[in-house]
């Protein structure tokens, strides 16, 4: 399942964090970095692993929004649409990138390059509409611009 590797930063996490459950976030971290998304078998795994029980682990995975339950593009667009984004224009960006893209929220393009997230708040409202790809923060999106944005992501 797990690569010696992964196991290994597992093992050294149960020995900095005395408690199981501190280790539970990064044994999660480093098992999604491994398959790109947590499945079944890897949260049985983790939970394994850690001797933690599976219900504990699943209970975390899918508490935290950036712990993903199904197989994710290679880039991770998360677009804010709350008040001030949407008071922007982020619902026109969506139908933007629905159109453009075939991107629809919570879905993976066809070619598997972006998967799209609507978030409620990345905290941007003085810059609205924004968005996150992977760990890159955009502002003061344009239809325009979010293409041109987009096209730098392959």
């Amino acid at each position: 399942m797990l690569n010696e590797t992964a196991l290994q930063e597992i093992q050294e996490l149960k020995i900095r964090y005395p408690e199981r459950e501190s280790a539970l976030l990064p044994a999660l971290y480093i098992a999604q970095r491994e398959f790109g998304w947590l499945s079944n078998e890897a949260l049985l795994h983790v939970a394994n692993v850690l001797n933690l029980p599976e219900a504990k682990v699943r209970g975390t995975a899918s508490f935290y929004s950036m712990f993903k339950d199904k197989p994710a593009g290679r880039n991770i667009v998360q677009l804010c649409t709350n008040i001030s984004c949407m008071i922007a224009g982020s619902d026109g960006l969506v139908n933007f990138l629905q159109t453009r893209y075939g991107m629809k929220p919570d879905e993976t393009t066809p070619d598997g390059r972006f998967s799209l997230i609507l978030m409620e708040c990345i905290g941007a409202c003085g810059t609205a509409p924004a968005m996150l790809v992977n760990t890159d923060f955009h502002e003061n999106l344009t239809e325009q611009n979010i293409g041109e944005i987009l096209e730098t992501y392959k």
